[in-house]
């Protein structure tokens, strides 16, 4: 049986604006102006959250390594010329030579000599290793032991989307984002007849992924079931509304506070609704729009996804041309970091300082990738260690050696 409520975990509520202690001088100079319009005609500052920004850094050698494996995995046989990939470094974001990459990150492949034609010289060829594809037999067994987890997310985007449609180029180009597995289209949906569709036609690229069976339980949001927990907690009925938490030393002005505080005292509007009667400008549809946001980062792996990636989403999800907006004006919701150059959304209550507070159950595979580098950076960090102790062995005998010469030619001119 699915279970709605696996993702999820019982917070405190905490909607309050007007009692934010605010220390402006402990934040970094604002980067630029937002003007809202025509919800809201105040000024919004970004600024730079630097416990969260780390979180996306922490993350940075791993995912490296991971687009590098994947371009690996995705080659006929799994093997491809060295130099072949050294062509696709900038495409990989890789700003040191292959050869460098694979000494720097142990384990990953195997390198050996082959041909690519029949009378051509042999050259170095790279291939998964036998650790490596351990890792991938160890990832298959946890996208078997959640699979449950993984039809519940899918059935979720399609559930929040206008139609209850989306099209399966969408779908593959944000799996990585939500946890679903490569072979979610061949595997789970014809497993899954009652809960999804193919339509369209697949050979050119126009198939889409439909949601045949509406399921109740899975139309409630992150923020719904928090509500339905506090209140079977308390005995008192608890209205569902956003956790509103602006960081320490946060500068919130005072006409916008007024104005954050009125648009929480609107009714929760869930993501699951009809809203094609409310008009897109109106604050009761940025109050739905900010639940679908809340909605898609609280299903992400990471609990955050990059602006672009869910820009991929505006017409299924019925999202304002200027949707970005949404993550600086509501930044007591949500944290929009430009770390690397790209905009990512952050789900602030997600985070405890750059740690995620609860861990989808699906990052056990990024964990296992982690440990599989990490058993690799220190088999290195060993060999270099000896290295080192070795040059200075041999120093020390160089030495040695060059004063029992000094020695004997002392004696010989004596």
């Amino acid at each position: 049986m699915l279970i709605s409520g696996m993702l999820f975990k019982s917070q405190t509520i905490s909607s309050s604006i007007s009692n934010l202690k605010l220390n402006f001088k402990s934040f970094v100079n604002p980067k630029f102006f937002l003007q809202i319009n025509p919800i809201s005609s105040l000024k919004v500052i970004w600024r730079k959250d630097q416990k969260l920004d780390q979180a996306i850094e922490n993350d940075k050698r791993y995912k490296l390594c991971a687009r590098v494996v994947k371009e690996v995995l995705n080659e006929p046989g799994q093997v491809i010329p060295l130099r072949y990939l050294d062509k696709r470094r900038e495409r990989l974001r890789l700003n040191v030579r292959v050869k460098t990459f694979i000494n720097n990150n142990p384990g990953l492949f195997d390198t050996y000599y082959d041909r690519i034609r029949p009378k051509s010289d042999r050259i170095p060829f790279l291939r998964p290793s036998n650790r490596l594809r351990n890792f991938l037999e160890e990832e298959k067994r946890i996208y078997n032991e959640n699979e449950e987890l993984v039809v519940f997310k899918l059935c979720k985007l399609l559930m929040m989307s206008r139609y209850k449609v989306i099209s399966v180029d969408k779908l593959v180009h944000v799996k990585r984002e939500f946890g679903l597995p490569n072979d979610f289209l061949v595997k789970l949906v014809p497993k899954y007849s009652n809960y999804f569709r193919l339509t369209g036609s697949p050979g050119e690229g126009q198939s889409f992924l439909e949601l045949v069976e509406w399921n109740p339980e899975f139309a409630k949001s992150v923020i719904e079931q928090r509500a339905e927990e506090e209140s079977r907690l308390t005995g008192i009925r608890v209205r569902p509304n956003f956790s509103y938490k602006l960081p320490a030393g946060f500068f919130l002005r005072k006409e916008m506070r007024e104005w954050v505080r009125d648009w929480l005292e609107l009714d929760y509007i869930s993501p699951y609704e009809d809203v094609s009667h409310l008009d897109q400008a109106s604050r009761e549809m940025e109050k739905r729009m900010v639940g679908v946001f809340h909605e898609l980062l609280s299903l992400s792996l990471l609990k955050r996804v990059p602006v672009p990636i869910l820009g991929k989403f505006t017409d299924e999800y019925r999202f304002s041309n200027v949707f970005s907006s949404v993550f600086t004006r509501h930044s007591g919701i949500f944290y929009m970091s430009l770390k690397g150059g790209i905009q990512t959304a952050v789900l602030r209550e997600a985070y405890k300082d750059d740690q995620l507070i609860e861990k989808d159950p699906l990052l056990e595979i990024k964990d296992k990738f982690v440990e599989l580098l990490e058993e690799g950076w220190q088999e290195r960090a060993e060999l270099l260690r000896l290295q080192r102790e070795q040059v200075k062995k041999d120093m020390e005998m160089m030495a040695l050696r060059n004063e029992e010469l000094n020695e004997q030619s002392c004696h010989e001119e004596r």
